[in-house]
């Protein structure tokens, strides 16, 4: 009888992922090359110069206050509805829910956790690293602002970087990231491009952030995705830490655990010969067969049987004819007592 093992979704899934990966093998994955560094030290920059500007109340922070007091959604009121769905884009849990599943099937197709746990670490330095910025410098949004022509720094707000533009840059990037073909990472990269200058120029057309909050938040969400290389290793380790951790979860789900015997117990002794042992043949003993004893189902122990030319003969004891009251047995003596005339 064939026996088959009874699997749960979680087992099927870790079996579709112990299975070679479908990508490309002249892919590789991406490393901190010069070209990388290089545009890596000038966002850096960037991100530093934009941050000095706003806590020097420089041309910037007046720029500012000018697209403020412009109101664009006050100019263009036709196309506000559209904007307001348009924005969602660059909300953390829609965005990320969406992204995850794309991810999740290249997955479940390639046989990997690499595009999920990839996902996974860039969402986290986004909220490290953007969110403490938020709650550093505490600045205050155009709605809430106290004083023309301030700053609004360290007033307990959190708008600076904006978080909308931020996650629009890491949740669609790390599509153009996760790419197989160049060309599709060509393609990709222009796209996520539109969607976060989109979802920027949005907050500032909706009055939630100033100008200078968007382009600290392109900024700071340009910084994950160049810095993603570095953080590779870690994410291989994480994977295989994730199968190890699987393995021995089903080891001990399905007892295959070694468990110690306790001292002076005799070894068991198997039951079934090894295949790598070398056995014997061994044959069944023979019994002989008593008269007038009923006749019963025989069990057999399970085990290796010789076959019957292998076995030796035995002559049967005795009459094999059943017993008769008026019948001698044969081997005594047939003669009659001599009687008296």
């Amino acid at each position: 009888m064939r026996t088959e093992q009874n699997l749960t979704r979680v087992d099927r899934v870790f079996a579709r992922l112990d299975r070679e990966p479908e990508r490309p093998a002249h892919l590789d994955m991406p490393h901190m090359s010069r070209h990388r560094v290089v545009l890596f030290g000038l966002t850096l920059a960037f991100y530093a110069a934009i941050v000095w500007a706003v806590v020097t109340t420089s041309w910037l922070v007046r720029f500012d206050w000018q697209v403020m007091f412009f109101r664009p959604y006050q100019q263009w009121p036709e196309i506000h509805a559209f904007l307001d769905y348009y924005v969602v884009l660059g909300q953390r849990g829609p965005t990320a829910v969406m992204v995850a599943a794309w991810l999740g099937w290249r997955s479940w197709r390639q046989h990997t956790l690499r595009p999920l746990l990839t996902l996974g670490a860039s969402l986290l330095l986004l909220n490290v690293t953007v969110g403490a910025a938020k709650l550093g410098m505490g600045r205050l949004g155009p709605h809430y602002a106290t004083a023309i022509g301030s700053n609004e720094m360290w007033r307990g707000g959190d708008i600076f970087p904006s978080g909308h533009t931020a996650n629009a840059v890491v949740t669609w990037g790390i599509l153009a990231y996760m790419a197989s073909t160049p060309r599709a990472r060509r393609w990709l990269s222009a796209l996520s491009a539109v969607i976060a200058l989109g979802v920027g120029l949005t907050t500032v057309y909706l009055g939630t952030h100033w100008l200078s909050d968007v382009l600290l938040g392109w900024a700071a969400g340009l910084l994950i995705l160049l810095a993603l290389p570095w953080f590779e290793p870690l994410i291989n380790r994480v994977e295989a830490w994730i199968f190890d951790l699987r393995d021995t979860w089903r080891s001990r789900r399905a007892g295959t655990a070694p468990v110690p015997a306790p001292v002076g117990a005799p070894k068991p002794v198997s039951q079934r010969p090894q295949p790598d042992e070398e056995t014997t043949p061994v044959r069944d003993p023979v019994a002989s067969p008593r008269v007038g004893a009923q006749r019963g189902s025989v069990h057999l122990a399970p085990g290796p049987h010789s076959a019957r030319s292998e076995r030796t003969p035995v002559t049967p004891v005795g009459s094999r004819r059943p017993p008769h009251p008026d019948r001698p047995t044969r081997g005594a003596s047939s003669a009659r007592p001599l009687t008296g005339n």
